[in-house]
């Protein structure tokens, strides 16, 4: 999990959705808005961060809104400052 975790994070696009994320649930189109890349290209990404967990999605009506997994997103950083000793 934590290989897939590094992979989906290892990109400037994928991070910078994660900041989005944690701000507010999101659909496709929404978070198109913030990038110069199609949306075909957001949606892969996205599939990135879901197979990682760093994600969710939910449909609602015809649209599917994406949220941060926050537990995951949680545990990864722990387990990032439990590397450095920062969390003791």
């Amino acid at each position: 999990m934590i290989d897939s975790i590094y992979k989906a994070l290892s990109d400037k696009n994928r991070r910078r959705m994660i900041e989005l994320l944690k701000e507010k649930d999101m659909s496709v189109s929404e978070i198109v808005t913030h990038f110069d890349i199609t949306q075909a290209s957001v949606s892969h990404h996205l599939d990135i961060l879901k197979r990682a967990n760093l994600v969710i999605d939910e449909r609602k009506w015809q649209f599917v809104f994406y949220s941060l997994n926050v537990s995951i997103f949680e545990e990864f950083m722990n387990s990032i400052l439990n590397v450095f000793n920062i969390n003791k």
